[in-house]
């Protein structure tokens, strides 16, 4: 089930709000005394968490039930143990293993057994949630219903961001959440799913209609058109998929941590790294870099302890050797980057840095982009595309042309979409007429749903991962 379908707007959502609010207040009023309503708000996110994911993976549900299993035994084994160490290995090894069985299995075996369903973002949940009861950053968790909600939320289970146990701990025993935080929550919601639905669907229609073409006939205009359509997409996507979970955690009285600041406003590939997709950034920071030494222990250890970091950024989306070389390019400009001279650093203004760094980024989701999930993606057609963006097919075409010039309204309201400024007009006009902050989600829910009437190319890039 995607956050995008009408099941999910109209039936799933609006049903758990209904539970959520409705039956601990009917209750309350029955039995005050001894009514806890955070149980039983657990208990309704749990199950409806479980059917969730159960809607698009009923087989798969067991193998999210026996990590769910495992990870709080193996929290209260590592809690209680004198040497918690094996444990800890033991732990993480399994989902690993699980990972490398599920990802790249295809490597090995002709019919390989289908991914499940957000297996990344989950097996990362567990991971940090043992490791931090390790190191005592928390303390494990004793209320498996408290748990497994963590584990089996909704809005987290398919495309994250990576919420560490820690930051909704104290929340699962007692909410404090108002209806301001509601409303707030449901306008982040609508924004995401804006974002998601009229920004990067037609940016992916773009990128694939021209990424397509038949080699030979993709010119350097129509290569620009699916490399920025892509550009765009994997942006507003993932971006929209992270609001609408940020936006549902706050509706259910659940903080949830930011995962994008506006990266296409970066300075600086490190810069970059700092504001897209911040939870994965910091799960390896803390968990693969700072173990593997970090910057504390000289050059060598810190370029070893990067390479690591970057191999699994790109292993960890996929199989396919695309990700892998992507993750690479990414370890070899962070190198560049982290040691190139001060004099260097300051030479240019901050436009063209940014400049540079949009370029960089770029030639990045060119790699990113084949990945062999259609038979115009593979590394060969790559080459192809390259070609053409580098005019071996000629400029444009005159339909490129076209296309460019229909195309460019699209593009610059993109642009603008991609940096504070909408963010900042939306909170100073809403502060004038308070009215707005009804309207323009309305109005985004509206268009929404409009468009997903219509549209027949809906993709959701992070699903995969």
């Amino acid at each position: 089930m995607r956050f995008t379908s009408f099941v999910f707007l109209f039936w799933f959502l609006p049903l758990v709000l209904l539970l959520y609010v409705g039956l601990p207040t009917l209750l309350h009023r029955f039995f005050r005394p001894r009514w806890r309503a955070a149980l039983l708000q657990n208990g309704i996110l749990l199950s409806s968490g479980l059917l969730f994911y159960a809607w698009g993976e009923p087989l798969y549900v067991l193998l999210l039930l026996g990590t769910v299993l495992f990870d709080y035994c193996a929290g209260r084994a590592i809690a209680q143990s004198k040497r918690p160490r094996p444990l800890l290995w033991g732990a993480v090894s399994l989902h690993v293993m699980l990972l490398l069985y599920f990802k790249y299995a295809a490597l090995l075996i002709p019919s390989p057994p289908r991914m499940p369903l957000g297996l990344s973002f989950y097996t990362f949940l567990g991971i940090s949630y043992v490791a931090d009861v390790y190191s005592s950053r928390i303390r494990c968790e004793e209320s498996l219903l408290s748990f497994g909600t963590y584990m089996t939320l909704f809005p987290l289970l398919t495309a994250g961001p990576i919420a560490r146990y820690e930051t909704v701990a104290g929340p699962l025993r007692q909410r404090a959440a108002t209806a301001a935080d509601a409303a707030a929550g449901a306008r982040r919601f609508l924004a995401g799913l804006a974002k998601k639905v009229l920004l990067a669907n037609p940016a992916g229609g773009l990128f694939h209609t021209f990424a397509a073409f038949p080699k030979g006939e993709l010119t350097v205009t129509g290569a620009l058109l699916a490399l920025f359509g892509f550009f765009f997409q994997i942006y507003y996507d993932f971006s929209g998929y992270s609001d609408m979970a940020i936006g549902l955690g706050r509706m259910f009285g659940l903080p949830l941590p930011e995962n994008f600041n506006y990266p296409y406003t970066a300075i600086g590939f490190r810069d970059f790294w700092r504001r897209w997709h911040i939870t994965l950034s910091a799960f390896f920071r803390d968990y693969v870099y700072i173990p593997l030494g970090g910057s504390r222990r000289g050059v060598f250890r810190t370029v070893l302890a990067l390479f690591a970091v970057w191999s699994l950024t790109g292993l960890w989306h996929g199989a396919t050797l695309n990700f892998l070389l992507w993750g690479l390019y990414y370890f070899l400009l962070i190198v560049a980057e982290r040691w190139l001279p001060q004099r260097l650093k300051t030479a240019f203004p901050r436009p063209v840095c940014r400049v540079i760094t949009i370029l960089g980024v770029l030639l990045g989701w060119l790699i990113f982009a084949f990945d062999s999930s259609a038979d115009y993606l593979t590394l060969s057609a790559l080459g192809s595309f390259l070609k053409g963006l580098l005019g071996q097919n000629g400029v444009a075409a005159g339909a490129d042309l076209y296309d460019l010039l229909r195309h460019l309204p699209f593009f610059a309201v993109a642009a603008i979409g991609a940096t504070p400024l909408p963010r900042r007009l939306y909170h100073r006009a809403a502060a004038r007429f308070p009215a707005l902050s009804l309207l323009l989600p309305a109005a985004a829910l509206l268009l929404s749903v409009a468009y997903l009437a219509d549209a027949s190319f809906l993709p959701f890039l992070y699903a995969r991962f």
